[in-house]
């Protein structure tokens, strides 16, 4: 269902042409309808969102017609703002937002043209629009005096995490974390970006059976979060009688370099704590190696805690390890809701 990240390109094995989940992207909006029930399928069945975060928002960008869905989780602790990747949506996080809300709060937003936001312009996903939307949000949420922010980011996501850093706007920003994305190899990626979008399985009967294809030929290997992010990912079409992706992603091409042009760089020069998540040391490109002093490279669950083959949405398949990583960079860096130490997080790295 939802192709992993843009750096990761490499088909699973065994796996027929067309079922590679190792895109930038992935699919994203909540159906319109439910879905039927088999008891074949009872294991594919949607969960509720309800079930991991306290609440969704709608959040109205003052002087637009934009209007972006958040979901939050969490009244205490600095704020873990999270980027989903192109096609997904803020559900990507359900999973991770349950481990890591009794010590901090966590927001997770729709993007532009994904899951429920609706904007003037849904195929706009050039990093600059994706970029200020984040700003908006954050400022219509909290004003210009916002608790301490950590921006998340996951493949195109993390992308915007970066542009949103570098431009030094968001008051009391003191962290970034960017998953399974690095500028080389998403560049190289890029040239088989269509194909890989054309040869998806386009159409689905139910939802259920989204779930099961997401996780037998997509990227998921996480039953539970399959059940609770595809169903953003997903629109029902009335004339053709099926679901179909929320995203249009092969529409959205003339974006796909400005998303990861100058990456590395921009990252490196970040002014605040920051962390890159990857399933593999193969995924630094040799700029990022020369500089390695100037950050904290953390080897996602992929290579440290040996999550399945052919897995890279970290933050999906293992959520626990992906939330114990979260809570611990917050606590090395010691970052509070006003920039202080959070009682209580425990120091430790790995298991």
């Amino acid at each position: 269902m939802e192709p992993a990240p843009l750096s990761s390109l490499q088909e699973k094995e065994g796996e027929p042409a067309g079922e590679d989940s190792s895109s930038a992207f992935s699919a994203a909006a909540v159906p319109p309808r439910p879905a039927t029930h088999s008891h074949s399928l009872h294991k594919y069945a949607p969960l509720d969102w309800s079930d991991y975060f306290d609440e969704e928002r709608r959040v109205a960008i003052p002087g637009t017609d934009d209007v972006f869905n958040v979901y939050t989780a969490g009244s205490e602790g600095p704020v873990v703002f999270c980027l989903h990747g192109g096609g997904y949506s803020g559900l990507s996080f359900a999973l991770a937002a349950s481990r890591m809300k009794n010590k901090t709060r966590v927001v997770a937003m729709d993007l532009r043209g994904h899951g429920k936001s609706t904007t003037s312009d849904d195929l706009d996903l050039s990093i600059d629009t994706l970029t200020n939307d984040v700003i908006a949000v954050i400022r219509t949420m909290y004003g210009e005096s916002p608790p301490a922010i950590i921006l998340v980011g996951h493949s195109m996501g993390g992308s915007v995490a970066v542009h949103v850093a570098a431009r030094k706007e968001i008051h009391n920003l003191h962290g970034l974390v960017v998953i399974d994305v690095v500028e080389g190899t998403a560049m190289a990626s890029l040239v088989h970006m269509q194909k890989i979008l054309a040869n998806r399985a386009q159409h689905f009967p139910s939802i259920e059976k989204a779930i099961e294809w997401s996780v037998k030929g997509g990227p998921l290997r996480n039953i539970d979060s399959a059940r609770v992010s595809i169903p953003s990912t997903l629109k029902y079409n009335e004339s053709q009688g099926c679901y179909t992706y929320r995203t249009p992603l092969e529409e959205t091409e003339k974006y796909w370099k400005g998303w990861y042009e100058g990456l590395s760089d921009k990252f490196l020069s970040c002014p605040v704590q920051k962390i890159l998540l990857l399933a593999g040391t193969d995924r630094l490109d040799r700029f990022v190696i020369s500089e390695f002093e100037k950050f904290s490279i953390l080897l996602s669950m992929a290579t440290v805690l040996g999550h399945k083959e052919g897995s890279y949405l970290d933050e999906e398949d293992v959520p626990e390890e992906f939330a114990s990583h979260i809570l611990n960079f917050i606590s090395r860096n010691k970052i509070g809701p006003n920039g202080v130490e959070i009682p209580g997080l425990v120091k430790k790295w790995g298991r």
